[in-house]
């Protein structure tokens, strides 16, 4: 009597006859050995990863147009060795379920454990790398593991979530897809008795299993490390392919996650052995003015991804000089301020508003506002202002627990802080995000109406946010562009406009120095935009009415320098602690210039250069007047300016690093 195919052992192992789509010893041995199995369905996800990431090239097109076919073609091979490392890392556990040198390995529940786990994590995995399709584009780069930190501070993303599927419903079917795709083809391999060796021995058996465990162990930890090099390939290793702006295309999201969860913290750095010696080059401590102090009221108002490339006055070149851009308010206020060309510090809200308000950048892969850094003393405008009489408040109409804006306004000194539970009316609730702006400006003028002066006050936007809605009633005044956001970049502008319409009348407004500027930038149209540089470029105005604060400047300007440019202003009387320049004073030794983070690479604008270093070396250098879409590499030409600029990148890295991890963020007035 034939024996059936795939009948199971009184100990419950899965057994059968190799006789399935053909016979022989190979045939046997390649589709039923447990080792050969593991392999092949490893194999398959590695390849259903590669392909994620050309699904990621596809639907980015436009941010990566600048490569030619064999350079994305190189990008891809590269990429397969983070794709590798990933691969292993998260199927570790299912590895050595498969490996495990006793014959249990084979039992009917231990498989379904083994394979369940396999579906989940390479699910996930994927789910991971196609959420990251769409996710990149408000960041720029790979998501990590802070995002999981994002979510825990309040980023509202119970309602998000469905609007992002409702918009990108497309990416979930491709998903879907590749995981039906993954169960199809991994169903496909199966174990067998006899290609798995269990006769013979049980003493043979060990020694042999036991000899395969060794050398898949060793192989697994060497993919995982991506190699035989000294240390693990990590996120800034893919800084050794090519630019920051194209990191993404050789990382995977998985990766990135696994790679920035419980990361080290920053790395204490001894290049200047004494501290003059640093600060001679470098030092964020600024000293107190020497003018009278000045009492104005300050007003700062922080823009939803107001990329400068929204500006029509700022961009007279585009489209053969027919660029209208979608701000006219803002075009006209900048005819009566004095503007600068000023990059962002980072690519999020909540990187853009500590270093806007604290003058503290987030040169790691998290926030600041979200590492365990934020537990030290440090301190921002409205703390320093406030011990001289000032009223302080921090005004958002988005959700209260929003990214956790509430506790760092308190935090750094706010007295007050204005956000969707304060305003106690949902018909202006825009049902995502928090308060319209239209309402919540003119709610912020008539608060701001009842403050004793002087006050410091500072108002961050929210309408000019994906979904990008506008009201109804304005959905055929405000145009279109090239890109969703800027609609609502007209509507945000409006906005704008009818507060400062309604407080120009108010008794404060002449005394009032106001600050406009952007928390970071939106995804970019044209070529400069989408550039390394281009892809920060913010606004930066200060206003008051009826002074000499006109024109525009060109010299490098960031988020960060907007508190010590404030406090110079005034004249404030004491030292303190920022990293960036007072923008009116052109005395400063560092010089202007502009520093961020981004895929495990410092990017620094400065002497009409751009740089990128990983904090060791220097992987790029390009002339920004000569070359303003970066595609010119002087890295290794002997550029003169080099050796300075790397000096200079690496003490403002010593002393962001040093002073976090030693809790030196305030000036000690004793040691000053």
């Amino acid at each position: 009597m034939r024996r059936k195919s795939g009948k199971r052992s009184k100990a419950g192992t899965l057994r059968g006859s190799g006789r399935r789509g053909g016979s022989g010893i190979f045939r046997n041995w390649f589709s039923g050995n447990i080792f050969v199995v593991m392999l092949l369905k490893l194999f398959l996800v590695l390849v259903l990863l590669f392909l994620s990431r050309v699904m990621f090239y596809a639907f980015n097109l436009g941010y990566f147009s600048s490569l030619g076919t064999t350079e994305v073609l190189r990008l891809f091979i590269i990429g397969v060795r983070f794709d590798l490392s990933a691969l292993l890392i998260i199927n570790a556990p299912f590895i050595l379920m498969n490996t495990f040198p006793f014959r249990f390995r084979e039992n009917v529940i231990w498989q379904a454990v083994a394979n369940s786990y396999f579906y989940v994590i390479n699910t996930v995995a994927l789910m991971a790398n196609f959420g990251d399709t769409i996710y990149f584009r408000f960041t720029l780069k790979r998501l990590t593991a802070d995002f999981f930190q994002y979510v825990g501070v309040g980023g509202d993303f119970d309602k998000l979530i469905p609007q992002f599927l409702h918009d990108f419903w497309y990416i979930a079917v491709i998903w879907f897809f590749f995981v039906a795709l993954l169960v199809y083809g991994s169903t496909r391999f199966r174990i067998s008795s006899s290609g798995s060796g269990k006769k013979g021995s049980w003493l043979m058996f060990a020694i042999t299993n036991s000899v395969m465990l060794v050398i898949i162990g060793l192989l697994t930890v060497v993919g995982m490390r991506g190699g035989m090099q000294l240390r693990p390939i990590s996120l800034v290793t893919a800084g050794d392919y090519t630019s920051a702006k194209n990191i993404p295309l050789v990382l995977n999201t998985p990766f990135s996650l696994v790679k920035s969860y419980d990361h080290e913290g920053l790395k204490s750095q001894t290049w200047f052995r004494k501290e003059r010696a640093l600060a001679e080059i470098y030092t964020p401590v600024h000293p107190a003015a020497t003018a009278p102090f000045k009492n104005y009221n300050v007003v700062i108002i922080i823009l939803e991804s107001f990329s400068r490339e929204h500006i029509g006055s700022l961009n007279h070149t585009l489209d053969n000089g027919r660029y209208q851009g979608f701000t006219p308010f803002m075009d006209s206020l900048i005819r009566c301020g004095m503007y600068f060309d000023a990059y962002a510090n980072g690519k999020t809200s909540i990187q853009g508003i500590p270093s806007v308000l604290s003058g503290i950048p987030s040169l790691m892969n998290e926030s600041f506002i979200q590492s365990g850094y934020a537990s030290g003393k440090f301190t921002g405008i409205a703390g320093l202002l406030k011990p001289r009489g000032y009223t302080t408040a921090f005004f958002h109409g988005g959700t209260n627990g929003t990214m956790g804006f509430d506790s760092y306004s308190r935090l750094v000194g706010f007295d007050h802080y204005y956000g969707r539970n304060e305003y106690n009316n949902d018909r202006d609730y825009d049902g995502k995000w928090g308060i319209r702006d239209e309402q919540f400006f003119q709610y912020t003028a008539h608060t701001i109406n009842g403050f004793r002066q002087p006050f410091a006050a500072a108002f961050f936007s929210l309408s000019s946010h994906h979904p990008y809605t506008v009201p109804g009633k304005y959905a055929n005044i405000f145009r279109k562009g090239n890109l969703p956001i800027q609609q609502s970049i007209m509507y945000a502008d409006y906005s704008l406009g009818e507060f400062f319409h309604t407080i120009q009348h108010m008794p404060w407004y002449k005394n009032t120095l106001f600050v406009i500027t952007a928390d970071h930038t939106s995804e970019g149209y044209y070529p400069y935009y989408q550039s390394d540089i281009g892809q920060f470029a913010i606004p930066l105005l200060f206003f008051k009415p009826a002074s000499d604060l006109k024109g525009r400047r060109t010299v490098v300007a960031q988020q960060t320098d907007v508190m010590p440019t404030v406090l110079n202003y005034l004249g404030f009387d004491k030292s303190y602690l920022a990293f960036g320049n007072d923008l009116f004073d052109s005395t400063s030794t560092a010089g202007n210039f502009s520093i961020h983070y981004i895929s495990g690479l410092y990017g620094l604008i400065k002497d009409g250069y751009y740089m990128e270093h990983d904090g060791n070396r220097c992987n790029s250098l390009f002339d920004i007047a000569r070359d303003p879409l970066l595609k010119d590499n002087l890295v290794s030409k002997g550029v003169p300016a080099m050796p300075k600029l790397e000096l200079f990148i690496k003490a403002y890295i010593q002393q962001y690093n040093n002073r976090l991890i030693e809790n030196r963020m305030v000036v000690d007035e004793g040691r000053k």
